[in-house]
């Protein structure tokens, strides 16, 4: 049955319609705001895999390049692998909706987002997380939602839905929003140093947005929606729960008392075994279920430990931020290097400064643009005592990649003042608790030690959560094992001035705004604390770039000249790098950088762009090249494309009968430009420039 609904959201219709498009998938919609159209599809598995102990659901957006009426690029002429843009939309679909299956729900998930039509004003990321929520709303499959997003900017002052992508630049804020009826469920973006409070009314208002999507989602899954189809109950060996927690519950008590990552874990490791091989004869062919339920043991003991102990795994207080060190410098050779360590986690940050060439194409529906600040994150297995195979980016080192990112961004010079591109890369060298967050500093120490001008220093932190009904402890510079059993993961990345960025992924139903504030206000004071260590390691950038960067000197060269510069086919332009090595990129508007390692060599190609765009004025002295000779003189030019007649009578002080009794073609000559007519012919001489040098010569 075809079912249209529509809500307005903002200055624009959001239309969800189901029954005309893919109806063998369990749940399909298609989402339209604008004319950006995405098709969303949810399909589970029939029968439960026996063999994992987590949910298997996968998530894939991809955008199809005829939506923008486009083909693609390259030698096949169809769309590849995933791109980063594609892989972080993936990303916040799945954040808000993977907390709302049940837990013993195993059936293998897929959600497939298809971008079908894009205006290229209007995201489709937000319409693909609306489109999940109402595809699983409406199947079978067993999904405790509905859970809506939008996109929230500030405008001029004014808070906004859903701003155009060529009004996001402009915006103070931009966030992602992601709630239920109820609470908000995760947040992520970037802002321009604002405070907590504004932070704040920003979710508030992203969320009454929500409610909206909510209710016509509701409204759509009464009139289509399908039964949910039954969970069996796991079905345990009688006394299992009872005899695992016998044998473990003392040990596993004094295991997470073990302050070191490693001791604990190796401990767990063994406890796990003991109990396995005790109940081997009697549980056969139960290790999988012996763990699983040893591990809601750990998780219940550590969760009671701190709230009703205040005691941390690593012994810390709830809002004690663990041990900095700071270096800047480390890398002879990188433009810029820092390690950033706390605790048990450590990132080597580096910044590397190039050119205009090295500015990233980014080839996206909306448009093709250029990339000049990146930032990379690599988690290699070493960083967490593993050994796995590695096969490339993951989905995972992109989004936090992108969040550190952000966070730095707001910091970063204009163009107009730095016209450098800037790569930072973070190596994440040990792992124990929020690794994005150590980057955002140790980028930030980098940019500094490389000499980028930066605003100012940005540090981040993570905030954790242990809630059980009324009982509450917000933690501050989290641990590994405080996320993974935690509640919440809620990053807040900024300088002393204000939030850069955040991220907040909510693993429960929802969170009260008076927890979200009350973990802002810690986030802040940590944050504060980072920075003040950062600052006595290095507090601004330094003065002078590293000698191995390159330099980059803008000139402007006026626009009826820049032919001048460029040349036929580019001829002059390439004469002056193949003499100089430096790479030359112009403007339209005639902006001119010039760039190379050597000081020198920047200098020099300045001179010889300067001369080519000089005109030349009377009086002026130059030193030109005999470029031809007649029986009434000889022209000389004098600046590159521009040549001067020295005629017979102004060749020297004495008479000249024969021009090449004195001058011959390639001859270098001093001559001053003795007039220039109204047809822009100049007219040299010699002799003038002589009589000057002789008269000098007498008065010294």
């Amino acid at each position: 049955m075809f079912v249209s609904k529509s809500v307005q959201i903002g200055n624009k219709t959001l239309t969800i319609e189901t029954g005309k498009l893919a109806r063998q998938a369990d749940g399909a919609v298609t989402v339209r705001y604008g004319d950006t159209m995405v098709l969303v599809t949810a399909v589970a598995s029939q029968e439960a895999r026996e063999d994992i102990d987590f949910f298997p659901l996968s998530v894939e957006y991809r955008e199809k390049t005829y939506a923008a009426g486009k083909i693609p690029g390259g030698f096949f002429k169809r769309e590849g692998r995933p791109s980063e843009k594609e892989i972080l939309s993936a990303r916040l679909i799945d954040r808000p909706i993977r907390p709302l299956f049940p837990d013993n729900f195993k059936s293998e998930t897929q959600i497939i987002a298809t971008i079908i039509s894009m205006d290229k004003g209007n995201d489709a990321d937000v319409l693909a997380a609306v489109g999940a929520s109402t595809a699983l709303g409406i199947s079978d499959i067993p999904f405790e939602g509905p859970i809506a997003s939008v996109r929230v900017g500030k405008l001029d002052g004014q808070l906004i839905v859903n701003p155009t992508i060529s009004d996001i630049d402009k915006c103070s804020i931009e966030f992602i929003v992601a709630g239920s009826e109820d609470s908000i469920v995760m947040v992520e973006g970037e802002a321009k140093e604002i405070s907590e409070a504004e932070m704040l009314e920003a979710i508030k208002f992203a969320h009454e947005e929500i409610k909206k999507i909510i209710a016509l989602q509701k409204e759509l899954i009464s009139e289509v929606g399908k039964p949910k189809r039954e969970i069996e109950d796991v079905e345990y060996p009688d006394n299992i729960e009872k005899n695992v927690e016998k044998i473990s519950l003392k040990k596993l008590q004094d295991a997470i008392l073990i302050q070191d990552k490693k001791e604990r874990r190796d401990s767990i490791k063994e406890i796990k075994k003991e109990v396995q091989d005790q109940l081997a004869e009697e549980y056969p062919e139960n290790e999988g279920l012996i763990a699983e339920l040893l591990y809601d043991l750990e998780n219940k003991e550590t969760r009671s430990m701190m709230l009703k102990k205040s005691i941390r795994l690593d012994g810390r207080k709830p809002d004690e931020i663990r041990d900095i060190t700071c270096e800047v410098g480390y890398l002879p050779r990188t433009h810029g290097s820092a390690i950033f360590t706390r605790g048990q986690t450590q990132s080597l940050g580096t910044t590397t400064l190039g050119t205009r060439l090295d500015e990233q194409l980014i080839d996206a529906l909306e448009g093709t643009s250029y990339k000049k600040y990146m930032l990379h994150y690599n988690f290699p297995p070493f960083s967490t005592g593993e050994a796995k195979p590695m096969r490339g980016t993951s989905r995972r080192e992109i989004g936090h990649g992108n969040l550190a990112e952000r966070a730095l961004k707001p910091v970063l010079p204009q163009d107009n003042t730095f016209p450098y591109t800037i790569r930072i890369v973070s190596d994440v060298l040990e792992s124990n608790g929020s690794s994005s967050m150590a980057t955002v500093c140790s980028g930030s120490l980098s940019l500094m030690d490389a000499g980028v001008p930066v605003k100012s220093a940005v540090a981040g932190i993570a905030m954790g959560l242990i809630k059980e009904d009324k009982d509450i402890m917000i933690l501050s510079d989290i641990l590994g094992d405080e996320d993974h059993l935690g509640d919440m993961d809620f990053k807040v990345a900024g300088t002393k001035e204000g939030i850069t960025a955040i991220q907040m992924d909510i693993k429960i139903k929802g969170i009260s705004y008076e927890i979200m504030e009350s973990a802002l206000e810690k986030a802040k004071a940590g944050r504060l604390h980072i920075l003040d260590v950062m600052d006595k390691t290095i507090n601004e950038p330094r003065a002078e770039l590293s000698q191995y960067a390159p330099r980059i000197q803008t000139i402007k060269v006026p626009m009826d000249k820049i032919g001048m510069v460029i040349g036929p086919s580019g001829k002059t332009i390439k004469k002056i790098i193949e003499e100089t090595g430096v790479s030359i990129d112009i403007d339209d508007d005639g902006t001119t950088k010039i760039a190379s390692e050597d000081v020198e060599a920047v200098n020099k190609a300045i001179n010889i762009v300067n001369a080519l765009v000089k005109d030349p004025e009377i009086g002026e002295y130059y030193k030109g090249t005999v470029k031809k000779v007649t029986n009434f003189g000889a022209f000389v030019e004098i600046l590159p494309g521009k040549e001067g007649l020295i005629h017979i009578s102004e060749i020297d002080i004495a008479r000249t009968n024969n021009v090449t009794d004195v001058l011959n073609v390639g001859d270098l000559v001093d001559v001053i430009v003795k007039k220039i007519d109204a047809e822009g012919k100049i007219g040299l001489s010699r002799k003038e420039y002589l009589l000057k040098n002789k008269q000098e010569q007498n008065q010294n």
